[in-house]
C-alpha cells in the first residue's frame, strides 16, 4: 500500500502552526509560557526569532521547493498517492483550495510575519539596542521571505494577519512591504550595531546584513524597480554565506521528508526541467552539484546539492543569484547595459565550484549574447540551473515572459480555510 508523506509531513512539522480557519489564527499554546512573559525579555523574544527560522524552513521553504519543483517541472512525482503532490503534477484545475501543502505555507507563511511583527514591536523597548537591533533584524529576514512567498503564489495578499476578515492588496504591495521590513531593519542596525550577545543565543550560520540586503535586492527586482535592486545587490558581500542551519534533532526538511524516503519527488533529469533549446551543457558542473545518479534504482536521477544529509544548510541566497541579479538590471534599465549585463551573467557562467561559497559552478566557457533579449534568455536559463529547486523558478517563468505550457498553473488558488471564514478572499485566478 502507499504511503501518504502528507499524513506526517502536515502534522509533524506543524506544531507551530495555526489552528482555526483564515487569517485569525490562534497562536496561543496554553502549557507555554504567557506572550508577556515571551516578550518582555530579550532571551524570550531570542527563542521566538529561533522558532521563525523552523517554522519557516520546515513549512514555508519546503513548501515552495516542494510546490515550484513540480509545477515547473524541476522534479516529478513518485507517489501519487500524495495527494497535494499529485495535485501539482497534474496542475489546472486539479489545483485547488484543499490542497494541503498550499494551506500549509498560506498559514505558516501568515504566522511567521504576525511572530516577527509581535517581535520587532517587542524589541524597540529593549534598553540593549544592539540586542534589540539583531532581534530585529532577524526577524525581519523571516518576515519578508514570508511575504515574498505570498506575493509569488497568490495574486493578491493579506493586508492584515490576526483578523478574521481582512482585506487584500495586490501582490505587489506584498514585495513592497518585505522591502519596507528590510529598511527598517538595516536603519535599527545601522544605528545600534548588532550585540555579541545576541549572535550568541540564535543558532549560526544567518548573516543577517548580507541577507537582508540580498532580500531586497531579490524583492526589488521581483517588483520592477532595478535601480533599487542593483543598488541592494551592490551592498551583498557575495564572500560571505548565509544558511538555515540543521542537526539531528531538527533535520533538513527535505532530506528528511523528500531524499531519503524517494516517496515524493525527485528531479526530471539533466535538463533541470527547461526545454531543450536552453537546457543545461552536459558540461555544466552545476548538474552534478544538484543531482547524483542512482544506477541501480529508478529514477536514475536523484536529489543532490543542498538536500542530501539530515544537516546539510539551505542557503538564504545564493551569490550567483545576486551576479544574476545585476544582470537582469542591467538588461532591463531604461537604457539597457549589454556590455555590463554580459559581464555579470559571465561571473556565473565561468564561475568555478572552489570559488563560491556555497560550491555552486558551472565552470563553462564565456556566453557571448548579442542583444538584449538574448541576454535576458541566458539570464533566466541560468536563474533556472543556478538556483534549482529554490522556489523562485515560477516568479521567474512569468517575470521573463516564459509560455505557459512551460508550467502548471500562473497563480495558485486561495486557501479553502481562508474562503470559509473570510467574505474579502479574492476570486482564484483561472490559471
Amino acid at each position: 500500500m502507499k504511503k501518504s508523506i502528507q499524513t506526517s509531513l502536515y502534522t509533524g512539522l506543524t506544531a507551530l502552526l495555526l489552528t482555526t480557519a483564515g487569517c485569525k489564527k490562534d497562536f496561543n499554546n496554553p502549557n507555554a509560557a504567557t506572550s508577556d512573559q515571551v516578550f518582555s525579555s530579550a532571551k524570550g523574544l531570542a527563542g521566538t526569532v529561533v522558532g521563525l527560522q523552523r517554522t519557516y524552513a520546515s513549512n514555508v521553504a519546503y513548501g515552495m521547493s516542494d510546490a515550484t519543483g513540480l509545477i515547473t517541472n524541476e522534479t516529478i512525482l513518485m507517489n501519487p498517492g500524495n495527494v497535494s503532490e499529485f495535485q501539482f503534477s497534474t496542475g489546472g484545475t486539479a489545483v485547488d483550495g484543499t490542497n494541503a501543502l498550499l494551506g500549509n505555507v498560506w498559514s505558516s507563511a501568515n504566522k511567521v510575519i504576525f511572530d516577527a511583527n509581535n517581535v520587532i514591536n517587542a524589541a524597540a523597548n529593549l534598553t540593549d539596542k544592539g540586542y534589540a537591533s539583531g532581534l530585529i533584524g532577524y526577524a525581519s529576514i523571516y518576515k519578508a521571505l514570508s511575504l515574498g512567498a505570498l506575493s509569488s503564489y497568490w495574486e493578491k495578499v493579506p493586508d492584515t494577519v490576526g483578523t478574521a476578515t481582512t482585506t487584500f492588496s495586490d501582490r505587489n504591495v506584498g514585495f513592497a512591504r518585505a522591502i519596507a521590513a528590510i529598511d527598517k531593519a538595516l536603519a535599527a542596525i545601522n544605528a545600534n550595531a548588532i550585540s555579541a550577545a545576541f549572535a550568541a543565543d540564535v543558532p549560526a550560520g544567518v548573516d543577517i546584513v548580507n541577507t537582508l540586503n540580498a532580500l531586497k535586492a531579490r524583492y526589488s527586482l521581483f517588483a520592477g524597480n532595478y535601480a533599487a535592486a542593483l543598488q541592494a545587490a551592490n551592498a551583498v558581500d557575495i564572500t560571505k554565506r548565509s544558511t538555515m542551519n540543521f542537526e539531528a534533532a531538527n533535520p533538513n526538511p527535505i532530506f528528511n521528508f523528500v531524499t531519503s524516503t524517494n516517496n515524493v519527488y525527485q528531479p526530471v533529469d539533466s535538463t533541470l526541467g527547461l526545454p531543450a533549446a536552453i537546457a543545461p551543457d552536459l558540461a555544466d558542473k552545476r548538474i552534478p552539484f544538484y543531482t547524483v545518479i542512482n544506477a541501480t534504482i529508478n529514477p536514475r536521477f536523484r536529489l543532490n546539492g543542498f538536500w542530501n544529509t539530515p544537516t546539510t544548510a539551505i542557503p538564504l541566497y545564493f551569490p550567483g543569484e545576486i551576479m544574476l541579479i545585476k544582470a537582469e538590471c542591467y538588461a532591463r534599465q531604461a537604457t539597457p547595459d549589454l556590455a555590463n549585463g554580459i559581464i555579470e551573467l559571465n561571473k556565473v557562467v565561468t564561475k568555478k565550484a572552489a570559488n563560491d561559497v556555497l560550491g555552486i559552478g558551472a565552470d563553462l566557457g564565456p556566453a557571448a549574447p548579442v542583444t538584449v533579449n538574448d541576454l535576458l534568455t541566458q539570464i533566466y536559463r541560468n536563474r533556472c540551473i543556478e538556483l534549482y529547486l529554490s522556489g523562485m523558478k515560477l516568479e521567474d517563468m512569468r517575470r521573463f515572459g516564459r509560455p505557459t505550457a512551460e508550467r502548471k498553473r500562473n497563480f495558485f488558488p486561495y486557501p479553502f480555510r481562508e474562503r470559509d471564514s473570510n467574505p474579502n478572499t479574492p476570486a482564484d485566478p483561472a490559471f
